[in-house]
């Protein structure tokens, strides 16, 4: 990084674009993930330079960046090309909802806002112990997150936190805690015979097809098939590890749990 705090920031995810726009630090980016919608004025203002595990690494060094942001081991080939030209990389890795909330606070630190950041994280996770608060002691719908279809992979760690925050119960908490997509996958029979009451499916990228998860062999007996109670919620509220998924994907939860 060659100044502090960095003038000129590239996002390589959508959710430290979304969290410099709400630290107020909007003007400091100069270019962004093609999947950046949050906020909508996103599209307008800033220029599109990756989509999520590729990315115009000669678009990028022209814009001269003190500093890239990037998410996972998915974008870690990326963050070397741009180690490799001299940039300066921080690469996130949060899976859950603590490292969401420590996203926020890091770059906040890296912008020189780290007040503003300690609000905005303790105001979400404020928010989300007074819900759970508010579901304690109430019956608590077992959940199957549906993150991609084929083959079938179960919910994120963060995802799943949520919806136990929201008064659900993940019914694969154990695969939620595995980093790798592979180590989470599901078979329509692990699906049976866990019986969740409902289902959230949100298909990264890609409109959900819910005749096609009713139709599935053997599901009719699911009660969430049999009841009807299966949801949609679209992936850039969900999928991304930051505001979006704090706020309104977690709304989004709220909303399919307390649906008849």
């Amino acid at each position: 990084m060659r100044r502090f705090p960095p003038e000129r920031i590239v996002c390589l995810t959508e959710e430290t674009v979304e969290t410099l726009y709400l630290l107020g630090q909007e003007d400091r980016i100069v270019g962004v993930s093609g999947y950046a919608v949050r906020p909508a004025r996103v599209r307008r203002e800033k220029p599109r330079v990756s989509a999520f595990t590729s990315a115009d690494i000669p678009k990028i060094l022209a814009l001269d960046p003190d500093l890239v942001l990037a998410f996972s081991d998915l974008q870690a080939d990326i963050a070397a090309d741009l180690a490799r030209a001299g940039i300066a990389v921080h690469l996130f890795n949060q899976r859950d909802v603590a490292g969401c909330l420590a996203m926020i606070r890091t770059l906040g630190a890296l912008v020189g806002v780290q007040g503003r950041a300690d609000v905005l994280a303790q105001g979400y996770a404020d928010a989300l112990a007074r819900v759970a608060a508010a579901a304690a002691g109430r019956p608590r719908p077992r959940v199957y997150f549906e993150e991609w279809d084929a083959p079938m992979i179960s919910g994120i760690g963060w995802v799943s936190e949520l919806i136990g925050f929201a008064g659900g119960d993940d019914v694969f908490p154990g695969r939620a805690r595995m980093q790798a997509a592979t180590d989470r996958i599901v078979t329509s029979q692990d699906v049976i015979a866990a019986a969740p009451d409902v289902i959230l499916a949100s298909w990264c990228g890609k409109k959900v097809n819910v005749a096609r998860i009713r139709a599935r062999p053997g599901w009719a007996a699911i009660p969430a098939v049999r009841d009807g109670r299966i949801h949609e919620i679209k992936s850039p509220l969900i999928l991304q590890p930051g505001p979006a998924a704090l706020t309104d994907g977690f709304a989004a939860i709220r909303e399919a749990l307390a649906a008849p």
